[in-house]
């Protein structure tokens, strides 16, 4: 399984109140270009084409805090269909809140995986963005 890494603007985004992990529409952008850590958001990445691709938006399973004081965020697995053509090539899976508009940060992001080599889906092929529903996509404790 890939591993989650999250974009530095993300811990101020949550302080400022740019996100409710809880009610924003979070969604997933698919690139072939790295994301770095300073990237801010959705903007400043190169995105490919959504034309033949079927609903980049994951259902949250929970997003809730334990007893101990532990914040996790509980995203569904989303499988991913190319229909009416190929999709990609993409390596890494972003996701954003699609939610904010001005004057928050538009489109800000959360955090991405990188699956270690360009996938190209042919039409009819899927994907699977594995979002660990165990353990979540991210915790704050």
């Amino acid at each position: 399984m890939a591993t989650f890494n999250k974009f530095d603007v993300f811990a101020e985004n949550v302080a400022e109140k740019v996100h409710d992990l809880g009610g924003d529409a979070l969604t997933y952008a698919l690139t072939n270009v790295a994301p770095v850590v300073t990237n801010t958001i959705l903007a400043n990445l190169t995105q490919i084409s959504y034309t033949n691709l079927s609903s980049r938006v994951p259902t949250r399973t929970s997003s809730a805090q334990s007893p101990a004081g532990t914040y996790k965020l509980v995203l569904a697995d989303l499988q991913l269909l190319a229909s009416g053509g190929s999709v990609g090539p993409f390596r890494y899976v972003v996701l954003y809140n699609d939610t904010p508009t001005g004057p928050l940060p538009v489109d800000p992001l959360i955090g991405w995986w990188d699956y270690g080599s360009s996938i190209t889906l042919a039409d009819g092929e899927t994907f699977t963005v594995d979002a660990d529903p165990t353990n979540g996509v991210l915790t704050i404790a």
